[in-house]
């Protein structure tokens, strides 16, 4: 068998993730906030009225984390939890006028990182790039 003539691609996958990722929260950290961060403003905003099991499931962490991570925005004064009418034994999470402001604030800072990730790339590379990351996680055994 003929050795590939480039390097694994799940170890050159991982470099790229993390450092593509650190460079993000770097940038979000710029901005006043952090990954954790962005992600739960984000799916706040994107899952109006959404229970905390729901945003924990789009986000992509367990409960427990979750509730860690909307304790300290509640405490920051970017969102609130109340009681749902239909259901009260869970909660709806919705975010505060500075939690709307802060969301405005590290979108910014996500669009322009996105804006120096496509720096040289154009639209069919990055349609290419798109399509190689599905194939990637198809093989993996993730849809899509």
């Amino acid at each position: 068998m003929t050795p590939p003539r480039h390097p694994p691609i799940g170890l050159s996958l991982n470099r790229t993730a993390r450092l593509v990722g650190r460079a993000f929260d770097d940038e979000l950290g710029r901005a006043g906030g952090s990954l954790p961060v962005w992600l739960t403003l984000l799916t706040v905003k994107m899952r109006k009225s959404a229970s905390q099991r729901e945003l924990a499931a789009a986000i992509g962490v367990q409960g427990a984390t979750l509730t860690h991570h909307l304790n300290g925005l509640e405490a920051a004064g970017l969102l609130v939890r109340r009681r749902d009418p239909a259901n009260r034994r869970t909660h709806q999470v919705e975010l505060t006028p500075a939690g709307e402001e802060k969301f405005l604030q590290l979108r910014e800072a996500a669009i322009a990182f996105d804006r120096r990730l496509r720096d040289g790339f154009d639209e069919q590379e990055i349609a290419m790039l798109d399509r190689a990351l599905a194939r990637l996680r198809g093989n993996v055994g993730e849809e899509g």
